[in-house]
């Protein structure tokens, strides 16, 4: 008798990837059972189970499932399925309060700004380096710019400083404009939600084929303009409580590295890492239940995106080559349709379906998996 596991290995990219290396942070892994007998009936046996998928590598960001025969790793490349396995998991709690209904656009401004404020910062840094090298460049001759003093109270001020350190302000007082601006967007949109547009499935999705989808939306709004219909894949967040337990970390202790601690106000129990740090979004609501700003993926891929049409519309299949719907704690491939529509002001009006999308019959592989920092306004739809 010998024993058939599936293991999953993760190294998900944390919020703002960009900062840490990926070989620095460790890999989360799980074994789990699913069935005993000989060889020959293990390895018939998944004919029935979605294929292994490797996403990303072993020294970057890396989503991993394949199976294990008596703990030794199974190639199943040749084994032949005549099905297109569909995962019967049920939707994962971040699909339910955060990836499904309306969603409104963050204000431009919190991505304009933020740029804004980290060229600030470099001019400042080079403003104090430079008054604080310039008695040397006097002594040397070299006269000063900005040097002279300003009084402010009973203090002087050196007027370079003066000059810059404001400009440091300015885009803070543009943030709490945006997020009161954002408040009010979301408030008014609650006060008359559109209905929900009617998404019809012309065929069950595959993995790596083009979707076929009918889309009807009863209600067309005077300030509506193109609408657009798009599908998009991606790697969800693991459970936070799911690293820890695989990483036998107690919960109350220092974090692993690439995770942050524990934030009440902005984590809960089975939704993500945690790492958003409440950076995800801008300010939202406490009306709607996981918010009114679709959150990216921050392992994701547009697929096909075309104009709304009346008639059946086929929308292309993501470039990567990516495996079908999983909804485990430590893995979650979700598959999502959304339409978009462009309004006169105030952002795109998004409308997110989430899809359960069938696993291609062979295994699945990507080489490099692309990532973007996980802030709602950094990630156009």
């Amino acid at each position: 008798m010998v024993e058939l596991q599936v293991e999953q290995r993760i190294r998900y990219p944390p919020f703002e990837p960009h900062r840490f290396i990926p070989a620095e942070l460790p890999i989360v892994r799980s074994v789990d059972t699913v069935g005993t007998g000989d060889y020959e009936e293990l390895v018939r046996s998944l004919q029935s189970l979605a294929p292994s998928f490797k996403l990303g590598d072993e020294a970057s960001w890396l989503v991993e499932q394949r199976y294990l025969i008596d703990g030794v790793p199974f190639r199943d490349e040749g084994v032949e399925r005549e099905d297109n396995v569909l995962e019967k998991n049920k939707k994962p709690l971040p699909v339910n309060k955060q990836r499904q209904g309306w969603y409104l656009t963050p204000n431009p401004i919190h991505a304009a700004v933020r740029n804004f404020i980290s060229k600030t910062v470099i001019i400042l840094l080079i403003t104090l380096g430079y008054l604080f090298i310039e008695p040397f460049l006097r002594s040397l001759g070299v006269p000063g710019i900005g040097t002279a003093t300003v009084r402010i109270g009973l203090l002087d001020y050196p007027l370079l400083a003066i000059i810059v350190v404001p400009f440091l302000f300015v885009p803070l007082a543009l943030r709490v404009g945006a997020n009161l601006a954002d408040l009010m967007q979301q408030q008014n949109f609650l006060k008359s939600k559109p209905v929900d547009p009617v998404v019809t499935l012309v065929e069950q999705p595959i993995a790596g084929e083009p979707l076929k989808i009918k889309v009807t939306i009863d209600e067309k709004r005077e300030d509506w303009n193109d609408i657009e219909i798009l599908w998009r894949v991606g790697a969800l967040p693991p459970a936070r409580e799911e690293i820890f337990r695989n990483l036998g970390v107690a919960e109350t202790k220092q974090p692993p590295a690439g995770l942050t601690t524990e934030l009440p106000h902005h984590w809960e129990m089975g939704l993500d890492d945690g790492t958003g740090g409440g950076e995800e979004a801008p300010m939202e609501t406490r009306e709607m239940k996981g918010g009114l700003f679709l959150r990216p993926m921050r392992s994701m891929e547009t697929a096909g995106k075309i104009p709304l049409s009346d008639q059946v519309m086929i929308l292309e299949p993501p470039t990567l080559n990516w495996p079908g719907t999983v909804s485990s704690g430590l893995i979650r491939i979700h598959w999502e349709v959304i339409v978009r529509i462009q309004r006169t002001k105030g952002g795109p009006l998004l409308w997110v379906l989430p899809l359960a999308v069938h696993h291609p019959t062979s295994t699945s592989a990507i080489s490099i998996l692309p990532t973007n920092d996980g802030r709602a306004e950094s990630v156009p739809v």
